[in-house]
């Protein structure tokens, strides 16, 4: 019969499928992690001017406005363009 897949091979694609999904799952979670470990020592990010960092005797406050839009803006356009792919 034409089109006929046995049970089998649907639950061996299905497999695959999900092995596949989770290897670019961890793929990009290295990236993401590279990017933490060595982003703000390579481009600066954290200490851009706009990055609001309080700082008192007992007490610390930290808040990358700056970085944190222009990390949107770059996922932003990487989504965007991997999206219409």
């Amino acid at each position: 019969m034409a089109g006929y897949v046995s049970l089998q091979g649907v639950k061996l694609y299905m497999f695959e499928a999900f092995g596949k999904t989770i290897l670019i799952f961890g793929l990009v979670m290295v990236v993401i992690g590279g990017l933490m470990i060595f982003g703000g020592k390579l481009f600066g990010l954290g200490r851009l001017p706009g990055d609001i960092m309080i700082q008192r005797e007992n007490f610390s406050f930290y808040f990358p406005v700056a970085t944190s839009i222009i990390l949107s803006i770059l996922l932003t356009i990487i989504l965007n363009v991997l999206a219409r792919k």
